[in-house]
């Protein structure tokens, strides 16, 4: 029943976050979005530390968002449980402050593949009880035929994780 609140709720807040690839050439892009959470700061970041609360299964190695943990220090990784005791590192933190931001190193999805990474930055800043989250993925290195094609795919592929994180912040209880 929570999925189908997401996916309603999603359809009406997907125009609330805004969302670019700021940059994009064949050794790197930049993704940008920014939107304003009803919700304080402090339970934002909690719900950032917490993918398999938001995450789309439809983007994970196991086809299950419930396999993703996160470690939320320096040092810690975006993970996920694999069948029969495999494991993915997703990322790594290298960047942890509760209530400011969040900072990961590493490439997601095909980006594992090649010889590329990046960072991807959440900063929040709260005014008024509601949180202002910015997120960008900076990415650089090598990729076969050019980071620029895959930059507008990983454009939506983070649009759809950033909606459903505010979806999921604004009607956790």
């Amino acid at each position: 029943m929570k999925h189908l609140l997401i996916a309603a709720t999603l359809a009406l807040t997907a125009a609330s976050a805004h969302g670019e690839v700021v940059d994009s050439q064949p050794n790197g892009f930049e993704v940008k979005r920014e939107a304003v959470i009803n919700a304080p700061v402090d339970k934002v970041y909690a719900a950032l530390t917490q993918p398999s609360a938001w995450w789309n299964k439809d983007h994970t190695w196991s086809g299950s968002s419930a396999n993703l943990s996160m470690a939320a220090m320096s040092g810690g990784c975006l993970c996920e449980k694999l069948p029969n005791g495999g494991s993915v590192v997703h990322m790594t933190v290298v960047y942890a402050q509760p209530g400011q931001g969040l900072r990961l190193f590493g490439g997601l999805g095909p980006l594992q593949m090649s010889g590329a990474s990046g960072h991807l930055n959440w900063t929040l800043s709260e005014q008024d009880g509601r949180t202002t989250l910015t997120q960008t993925y900076d990415v650089g290195g090598y990729m076969k035929g050019g980071l620029d094609r895959i930059a507008p795919a990983v454009d939506r592929v983070l649009s759809d994780q950033f909606d459903r994180l505010k979806v999921y912040v604004e009607t956790e209880k």
